[in-house]
């Protein structure tokens, strides 16, 4: 199988879990920005976005004008959040802190969008 089409298959899925469950327990959301005032929480997040970052990267770091670059776009914005979150943690969880609930929302309506999009590129389900 194709890195790209693997790549799309699982960051699909996962904007799709993530969307469900945030939408299901809007709770979660609050919660996860109480958890980042602990520093365990926040060193342990800060290293999964960094792995999760440099493992998408050095498997992808393919950077076409087409949807591939979506995918290499991912990574690069995960090791750049586990970087902040680890060098800079307070500056970081106080911007993190600036956005609201609503915003928040919008994002991940957007990467529920961006899944569907994903999934319909490596399933083909709807071709274009």
């Amino acid at each position: 199988m194709d890195i790209s089409i693997f790549l799309a298959k699982f960051w699909g899925w996962y904007f799709i879990i993530f969307f469900l469950i945030l939408s299901f327990n809007p709770k979660r959301i609050r919660q996860i920005f109480n958890d980042l005032k602990d520093e365990k929480f926040l060193i342990i997040s800060s290293f999964i976005c960094i792995i999760i970052g440099l493992l998408n990267i050095l498997f992808h770091n393919i950077w076409q004008p087409d949807w591939k670059i979506i995918i290499t776009l991912i990574g690069w914005i995960s090791l750049s959040i586990g970087l902040s979150l680890f060098i800079l943690p307070k500056r970081t969880v106080v911007w993190l802190e600036f956005m609201n609930i609503k915003f928040v929302q919008t994002v991940y309506t957007l990467l529920f969008f961006l899944g569907i999009f994903l999934l319909n590129i490596a399933y083909g389900i709807v071709l274009f």
